[in-house]
């Protein structure tokens, strides 16, 4: 085991205000930290509430190429995975936020998810993982 893990991703931008209001007010992530740089960026880094996985740096456009990637930073694919405990808590608090949810909830092997899309257009699941299967672990240590 390497002792590494992921523990950023960018996601680039139009504003670092427009960006941190939507993840921090409209999703519910917490502002772990917004620091002035020098060169008149800011460091800007949310992520969801009590998690201890990858957050996102929020990261202002500052030139063509990266104002095109706005929105599309997966090309159409969901490129992002909100994992839940209470998947209908969260959706409902979200679409009272003004989310968008591309589809109706459904189930899958894995849980229960429905895609959503930022302030931007990329994609997003919101995901409930499906309960583990206690068969499944049996088999496993056995």
């Amino acid at each position: 085991m390497s002792g590494n893990s992921l523990f950023l991703v960018s996601l680039v931008v139009d504003t670092y205000d427009r960006a941190k209001a939507f993840y921090c007010d409209g999703l519910g992530f917490e502002c772990m930290e917004d620091t002035q740089m020098p060169d008149g960026k800011r460091w800007l880094v949310v992520r969801p509430i009590g998690s201890e996985g990858a957050s996102l740096l929020l990261a202002e456009a500052s030139n063509d190429a990266q104002r095109a990637a706005i929105g599309n930073q997966a090309g159409g694919c969901v490129g992002f995975f909100l994992k839940t405990d209470d998947f209908a808590r969260d959706q409902a608090r979200f679409v009272k936020a003004g989310v968008v949810f591309q589809e109706a909830p459904r189930q899958e092997v894995y849980g229960t998810v429905a895609v959503f899309h930022d302030l931007y257009g990329n994609l997003w699941d919101l995901i409930e993982p499906a309960p583990a299967d206690p068969s499944v672990s049996a088999k496993v240590t056995a």
